[in-house]
């Protein structure tokens, strides 16, 4: 596939922290590989977490995999964007 792109649906562990300690979400899809340029799309978190609460979860993930170009895109332009590590937003659901 030159611009096509594949999908999986696979099943995703997903830990939320609110703490003075930390403050984080990773999303691990369980069973794949994420390689360079893929995307994953996380369904069914919850978006509210209260201050001081720890959530870990199973929940349902859909994996958009890269075409071979647009792996070698990402590849080819990820040492120009490091600068993205360090952009942080938050968004506040109305």
């Amino acid at each position: 596939m030159i611009f096509g792109r594949r999908t999986v649906d696979v099943t995703c562990t997903v830990e939320i922290e609110q703490t003075p300690e930390s403050l984080h979400a990773h999303a691990i899809p369980d069973g794949i590989e994420i390689r360079p340029g893929d995307s994953v799309i996380v369904h069914g978190i919850p978006t509210d977490i209260r201050f001081g609460d720890r959530v870990s979860l199973q929940c349902r993930a859909t994996v958009v995999r890269a075409s071979w170009l647009g792996r070698l895109w990402t590849k080819i332009r990820a040492p120009f964007e490091l600068t993205e590590l360090y952009e942080v937003g938050f968004q506040r659901g109305r």
